[in-house]
């Protein structure tokens, strides 16, 4: 079983050495977590037993300082873990975790693999694979194994410095290369977006059937992920502080600073987000999410939860909590923003800082997100629309979109014509250049393994970008029918 500290089961010790005292002792978790070095928010894995293995959770402790410190990656890895023992004891004549061998992976991989409908893609196999893979390295370096379980092969893969070796465990499976990345154009988006989000009709306006209340707000999140290529988890745990000003006349662009707390691998970064829409957003802010959480404090609602931290001042880059105290916001995680409320006039508690609420006013989960895009996608299919998009779809669609923005600027920078048909080499001296990089910047990649196929040379230089952004703000307009204002 995976739990985190914050559970409220009670552990009942059943043997007297393990416990130190009576048999059938009820004790308090948080003692028992406590005394093993658990801090709060942590995962722990009990075994089938209810016991406690002290060697396996001190693995999943340790994982900040084995190179994964995010907590989602933390939280993922102990899950991926956890499912690997229940496995072994359910189906291998109840091994433990210190037990198994490669046939013990092998049979895993036949039943997570390949066995219909409930099978896993090859990327969350890998991910699995991925934690195994680092609970033998650490268990090998700790001593606690005599012999490597799992069998490890070298692989010749291909970089952009050219073949270079690697190991990898022999249950490893590449992702299928003529599997291209889940892709729409943008047209097909704003279709999507306008039918399945905001509930209108294929041909144009409003679905007198259609109930959804919420279908501004949703095509605002949808609208924000594709022009920035944020992840899931970043675009949905953003702050209304960490929202660009709109200061029309003195930016065509607006700069989102992604702290290392939200993001992937704890890398931060710097996203950009169109004037048009960051228009739609601060309209967003002060009209539609302005008078939710103006109705749900009249009726005593939105942050009245007992654990919230009171904030004082809020920049986009820190804010001041009750006491004076400043807090960074690449020190605050996830779980800490939906506490986060600004106090009023009266020093009471008011609006959440969150930026994305619910209808009863409180912070919208990403799951929520998830079923908002699976609904849209049902909405369209009932149409006809053979369009189906998920959250990380929008990121590749940014992703090919911005590319051939990136690519179009960098042609003209070299005075070349845009409809010319380049040769092989041209092209290859455009790949490897300015707009992979900030392509791999923007969407927040820390391999170069991720894209290699497109970047080599790296250049900081952003103008490009910049350029790019206008021109797309200007596509868009077109394409949504929506004018920009001068």
């Amino acid at each position: 079983m995976l739990a985190t500290t914050d559970s409220t089961v009670e552990l009942r010790t059943t043997n007297f050495d393990q416990a130190g005292g009576v048999p059938g002792l009820v004790v308090s978790p948080r003692s028992v977590l406590d005394r093993a070095g658990v801090i709060a928010g942590q995962p722990f894995i009990l075994n089938a037993d209810g016991s406690y293995d002290l060697d396996l959770n001190r693995f999943l402790r340790e994982l900040d300082s084995w190179g994964v410190p995010a907590k989602n990656s933390i939280e993922g890895y102990s899950r991926d873990v956890m499912l690997f023992c229940r496995f072994l004891h359910e189906s291998r004549g109840g091994k433990s975790i210190w037990e198994c061998d490669g046939a013990d992976l092998r049979a895993y991989k036949r039943v997570r693999l390949h066995s219909g409908p409930g099978s896993v893609s090859v990327g969350t196999w890998n991910r699995g694979i991925a934690a195994l893979d680092k609970w033998v390295a650490w268990a090998t370096y700790e001593g606690l194994l005599t012999r490597v379980p799992f069998r490890y092969v070298d692989k010749t893969v291909m970089t952009p410095e050219g073949p270079r070796m690697v190991t990898v465990n022999s249950e490893y499976v590449a992702d299928p290369e003529d599997e291209p990345a889940r892709f729409v154009s943008f047209e097909d988006y704003l279709l999507w977006r306008d039918v399945g989000l905001r509930g209108e009709l294929p041909e144009g306006g409003r679905d007198r059937r259609w109930r959804g209340r919420n279908g501004e707000r949703n095509a605002m999140f949808a609208d924000v992920v594709v022009h920035t290529g944020m992840r899931l988890g970043e675009a949905s745990c953003l702050l209304v502080p960490e929202v660009p000003p709109l200061v029309v006349g003195r930016r065509v662009i607006g700069d989102v600073h992604l702290s290392k707390a939200v993001t992937k691998r704890s890398k931060a970064r710097t996203v950009f987000m169109t004037l048009r829409t960051l228009r739609s957003l601060h309209h967003y802010i002060e009209i539609e999410r302005d008078e939710l959480v103006t109705r749900q404090l009249a009726a005593g609602g939105c942050a009245q939860a007992e654990d919230v931290v009171l904030v004082r001042r809020a920049s986009r880059h820190a804010l001041t909590v009750d006491g004076g105290r400043g807090w960074s916001y690449s020190k605050i995680e996830p779980e800490d923003r939906r506490r986060l409320v600004l106090v009023d006039s009266e020093g009471s508690p008011g609006a959440p800082l969150w930026l994305w609420l619910g209808e009863d006013g409180r912070p919208l989960h990403a799951s929520a997100w998830q079923s908002a895009f699976r609904r849209a996608n049902e909405r369209c299919a009932k149409f006809g629309i053979d369009i189906e998009i998920h959250p990380h779809t929008l990121r590749h669609v940014y992703a090919v979109h911005m590319l051939g923005l990136l690519l179009r600027q960098t042609i003209r920078a070299l005075g070349k014509r845009e409809d010319r048909r380049l040769t092989s080499a041209e092209l290859r001296r455009l790949l490897i250049g300015n707009p992979m990089r900030k392509l791999q910047q923007l969407l927040g990649h820390a391999r170069e393994s991720t894209v290699y196929a497109y970047l080599d040379v790296l250049d900081e230089a952003q103008e490009i970008v910049l350029s790019a952004m206008a021109e797309w703000d200007a596509q868009a307009a077109v394409l949504d029918r929506i004018e920009v204002a001068a």
